[in-house]
């Protein structure tokens, strides 16, 4: 059973940073296009930021140049690296793991808040 966790989020003052984290349980991430989504009260859950098994990246114009997805495959983990953060900023962020339609899987999510 593949198992995805999120942690790493919490309550930060506009312009602080945060970084969260996605450990995976039951598969090795290194195969997998791994991907941050965040979904805001009242809103569609977005993407935020892709890296692909081979390492490439891409980024939700709205956090271009403040956030970093990165992923550590000796750890079997994936990072959000945010600074700069907006207020508009806040929402549940979920990790997602996707290889194909049916390798397709979703952490229980963090929740981060950007106040001050």
């Amino acid at each position: 059973q593949v198992q995805l966790v999120e942690s790493g989020g919490g309550l930060v003052q506009p312009g602080g940073s945060l970084r969260l984290s996605c450990a995976a349980a039951g598969t090795r991430l290194s195969i997998f296009t791994m991907a941050w989504y965040r979904q805001a009260p009242g809103k569609q859950r977005e993407l935020v930021a892709t890296i692909t098994s081979g390492g490439a990246t891409n980024y939700a114009d709205s956090v271009k140049g403040r956030f970093t997805i990165s992923r550590d495959n000796a750890e079997n983990t994936v990072y959000l690296q945010m600074n700069s953060l907006k207020p508009e900023d806040t929402a549940v962020y979920y990790c997602n793991a996707f290889l194909a339609h049916d390798y397709n899987y979703w952490g229980q999510g963090t929740r981060v808040t950007v106040s001050s």
